[in-house]
């Protein structure tokens, strides 16, 4: 009797609540976790050739330190190019050029992927509050940022460092 309410216990955790897990191997019973849900913390903001990221209230101490840097990496979500049909993309040509080899996604920087993840390095012109003034970005007016992590020279640059032709 006792086996069997551990068990159910085990079985509420892994199954309905995955929220409430904080060790992943109390499920040996489940394969893997399939899905689970990313908020953003904020938004691309683009006026006047002015382009900043605001950052959601609730989140704005999460920036202190961050004006201390010269750059940062942005992630954000591709939620202009979100349809089941470019998330089933496999593989594009680079830059949109059909010279370029027909190539992976997982080997291009392309907004069609299964996962619409965007990445972009940004230059900080200035922290105030809950803004981040920036340089530019590839993303639109709007788009959510997912997160905002230093970009550090020491960690973030790869000496030795290549690619094919197309990508230069």
């Amino acid at each position: 009797m006792k086996r069997s309410i551990i068990t159910l216990g085990l079985v509420f955790m892994c199954i309905v609540s995955p929220a409430l897990l904080t060790d992943t191997a109390q499920c040996e019973q489940r394969d893997a976790i399939d899905s689970f849900r990313v908020f953003p913390v904020g938004k691309v903001k683009k006026a006047s050739g002015t382009t900043t990221i605001e950052i959601y209230d609730k989140y704005a101490d999460a920036l202190s330190g961050l004006n201390r840097f010269s750059h940062v990496v942005v992630l954000y979500w591709f939620d202009k190019n979100d349809t089941p049909e470019r998330r089933r993309t496999s593989r594009v040509h680079p830059r949109r050029n059909p010279s370029n080899p027909l190539t992976g996604v997982f080997a291009t920087r392309s907004p069609r992927r299964p996962n619409l993840i965007g990445l972009s390095v940004c230059k900080i012109l200035s922290v105030e509050k809950n803004i981040v003034r920036i340089d530019s970005i590839d993303a639109f007016h709007d788009t959510p940022v997912l997160d905002l992590k230093p970009y550090l020279p020491r960690m973030d640059t790869v000496q030795g460092s290549f690619g094919p032709q197309w990508a230069e």
